[in-house]
């Protein structure tokens, strides 16, 4: 077995709420999408340090204003969260809440890399679920402090009649801000192991992770507290996650850290048995570096250059909608070469603009370059280059009532309208735009620019102190953009978006 070396973080973007599980000789993870289209990736790796989105459960979780972004509704900070993947009986499951639902979800499919995905929904929110399977039953375990065991059918399809429903475990409370929550069960050498985040507010003071354990299911379970370290990071400590092991049966545990403005990033850490607790890290540590004995494997992007030369209208995996789009508004065969996004509802900030096409910024340093056709804006149409979170900021064209059109920098306002910081007069109907990223020791500055000819670049505006704010709970995206304030119908063609990422200076 060759070994890999892996650095971490593993990928320095927005995957959070990890679950990781090994089928055979592969790896897969599901994280939280929230309010981005199509939902809750399935990643894969052969070696634990190079992912690539294989596919996603659904294109869209439900259809209705608030999650098509419709009469002021979104569902922002919401969606699908904290998903649960297993891998049993030859069948993969994925099961999470929906909070703007109150509604929990499990999927299924035979084929996690091409099948279909069957669904069921129960009425509830089981907050930050975990699946156990256990001698042909099958249970759900959640909460936050107070951890409840719900069990269900065996086909994972509806609450068993007459089945376990009760309060599992009380988490402690003493000196406790967040009490646990963020479940991963296992069934571990007849040991029953519940892992949780949790933050106190008196010690280090920074989130951790803890390891109930059980010889019984409803047995009393003993506590431990597994990690507790934030790699020098600003006490932003590293925690929930699954823990799982390879074929060679070595261990290791997954979990995020937060990393302010670029989001909820991910570690890969050794685990060792000892007396019966699976520890996290290296004598407590996370290591920038770990060689483990698992294949070499080739890196894919995780956010990728694309020159929209598509011969139907299907996107690339690494990219997701801001809400459920709408597919009779956006087309790369209108004009072969081109991404249209064509308006076709009427409002007021890139907030609530269906069809803003998005993806990960990664950190420490990037940059999103596009080129747009905007000859066919019609008076009151924005278009252009968001870096997106509550607090965006954008760069763009934006036509006056009387047409003209400016290239302008706006940001959020404070109350979800835009302020248009600069705004330039331009004559042409091509230019080029371009933010660039730097979230190198928490600077989390987006910096804003347009050019003529792709070469001689102008800053406007201001750079954007960016914010990861908990109404969007998501790091900042790049994000294509076109909507109208005035009248429908306009639409723009973005000729490419490239994509860069830095490790250093830029």
């Amino acid at each position: 077995m060759n070994k890999t070396m892996l650095t971490n973080p593993i990928i320095w973007a927005d995957v959070p709420d990890v679950d990781v599980i090994r089928a055979g000789t592969d790896y897969y993870m599901v994280s939280t999408s929230m309010h981005t289209m199509p939902g809750c990736p399935i990643m894969k790796s052969k070696n634990l340090a190079d992912w690539e989105i294989i596919g996603y459960v659904f294109d869209r979780l439900e259809d209705n204003e608030s999650h098509n972004l419709k009469d002021g509704k979104g569902i922002y900070g919401q969606g699908s969260w904290a998903a649960s993947l297993r891998y049993h009986n030859e069948t993969f499951y994925v099961a999470f809440s929906s909070n703007d639902m109150d509604r929990f979800y499990i999927y299924q499919t035979k084929d996690i890399e091409n099948g279909e995905w069957t669904r069921s929904t129960f009425e509830g929110v089981y907050h930050d679920p975990a699946l156990l399977f256990d001698e042909g039953r099958l249970f759900v375990i959640y909460g936050n402090g107070d951890i409840h065991i719900k069990e269900l059918t065996a086909d994972a399809t509806a609450i068993k009649p007459s089945g376990i429903d009760q309060l599992l475990l009380i988490t402690d409370k003493e000196g406790i801000g967040l009490r646990c929550e963020g479940c991963h069960a296992y069934k571990i050498d007849g040991y029953y192991y519940l892992l949780f985040i949790e933050w106190p507010n008196t010690g280090n003071k920074r989130r951790r992770q803890i390891c109930y354990r059980a010889s019984s299911l409803l047995d009393t379970y003993e506590r431990k507290e597994i990690f507790d370290d934030d790699m020098g990071y600003d006490n932003h400590g590293i925690a929930q996650g699954a823990i799982f092991n390879t074929p060679e049966s070595e261990w290791y545990a997954m979990l995020f850290q937060d990393h302010d403005a670029v989001g909820r990033i991910p570690y890969v850490l050794p685990v060792t048995w000892e007396e019966g607790w699976p520890m996290v890290g290296m004598n407590g540590k996370a290591p920038n570096e770990l060689e483990i004995n698992v294949p070499a494997s080739s890196q894919k992007q995780l956010v990728i250059s694309d020159e929209f030369d598509h011969r139907e209208n299907k996107l690339a995996l690494n990219w997701q909608w801001n809400h459920n789009p709408d597919h009779d508004l956006w087309s790369f065969t209108e004009r072969p070469g081109y991404l249209r996004l064509e308006t076709g509802h009427l409002i007021n900030s890139i907030l609530y603009a269906r069809n803003t096409l998005t993806q990960r910024t990664e950190g420490p340093h990037c940059t999103g370059i596009t080129m747009m056709d905007a000859a066919n804006m019609k008076p009151g149409d924005h278009a252009g280059l968001v870096a997106l979170q509550n607090h965006f900021g954008t760069v763009g064209i934006k036509a006056d009532a009387s047409g003209n059109k400016y290239v302008t920098m706006c940001v959020n306002d404070g109350e979800g309208r835009e302020e248009t910081v600069e705004e330039i007069p331009y004559s042409g109907d091509r230019v080029h735009l371009k933010i660039e990223f730097d979230f190198e020791d928490s600077k989390d500055l987006a910096g804003f620019f347009y050019s003529e000819d792709g070469e001689n670049w102008s800053r406007i505006g201001r750079p954007l102190k960016m914010k990861y704010t908990l109404d969007h709970f998501m790091g900042y995206r790049m994000g294509l953009f076109n909507y109208a304030a005035v009248q429908i119908g306009g639409y723009v063609d973005f000729a490419y978006f490239h994509y860069q990422k830095s490790e250093g200076d830029m």
